[in-house]
């Protein structure tokens, strides 16, 4: 009879022990599913898109993190693994690039916003007509012209074609201050280290100390579109924020900063 008391006893602890040890593991599943849940998602996006991009983040319901650099430096993170779960780049060919080497998620792709070439000055410098006849070495002086890099990053790409167009390229190519980015370009004229530069028409509207002075005519360099996509692997996570990027509130934000909105 002892034995048996003393059995039955340790089997009700026992129990007793796996109600407490299964109510502790409830518990902390409903601690850390909120954090799951909100984990961010992950953006690399060309540099001319971050002011638009910082305030879109402000209104989408989740969590983000946006990494902002130059379209080609982005481009090769994800091929070398970067953890990124969208992709937002100035330039189509480098999309071109990560879908040939299956690291974008099929169907994801899509051309969202459009942009225009400008020279930015000072603000308050007088404007210009962007034709053959401008007379961009005088405009200079004895300072330098601020583009992204030519060989490698979509402005500075756009706007070499632009000035090889016009046939002001040859004139000007030596005096060209190269900068990792277009936001790092634009710096450099709203510091006053330049008098001009060659940027998207979105980043002189973002800088207050800096004016478009005159805008590139639109056939003297290829059409300058921004493809988004989901990476390879990270369709799921980054599915939401692509459907956001394409509403109307997100459309309007863009339009606001002078980015033409290509697909609603």
């Amino acid at each position: 009879m002892l034995c048996g008391v003393v059995t039955g006893g340790a089997a009700r602890a026992r129990t007793s022990a796996m109600k407490r040890i299964f109510a502790y593991l409830c518990l902390v599943f409903a601690l850390v599913r909120p954090v799951l849940a909100e984990e961010p998602v992950t953006v690399f996006a060309a540099a001319s898109l971050k002011t638009a991009l910082d305030e879109v983040a402000q209104v989408y319901d989740e969590p983000l993190v946006i990494s902002y650099a130059g379209s080609s430096a982005l481009a090769r993170q994800v091929q070398l693994g970067a953890p990124a779960d969208v992709v937002f780049l100035a330039n189509t060919e480098w999309m071109d690039v990560l879908d040939r080497e299956g690291l974008i998620a099929a169907g994801t792709r899509i051309d969202l916003l459009g942009n225009r070439l400008v020279l930015a000055g000072p603000a308050g410098a007088d404007p210009v007509e962007i034709t053959p006849a401008l007379d961009l070495t005088g405009m200079l002086g004895e300072g330098r012209l601020a583009m992204a890099l030519v060989q490698a990053v979509p402005a500075g790409i756009y706007g070499k074609a632009a000035l090889e167009s016009l046939g002001l390229w040859e004139s000007v190519s030596m005096r060209v201050a190269q900068a990792d980015n277009v936001r790092a370009a634009l710096a450099l004229v709203s510091l006053g280290q330049v008098p001009l530069g060659v940027v998207y028409a979105t980043d002189a509207q973002a800088d207050p100390a800096v004016d478009a002075l005159g805008v590139f005519p639109e056939n003297s360099h290829p059409p300058i579109r921004y493809p988004v996509a989901a990476v390879a692997g990270r369709g799921a996570r980054a599915a939401a924020f692509l459907d956001f990027l394409q509403s109307p509130e997100a459309a309007a934000i863009f339009a606001a900063q002078g980015f033409a909105v290509l697909s609603e």
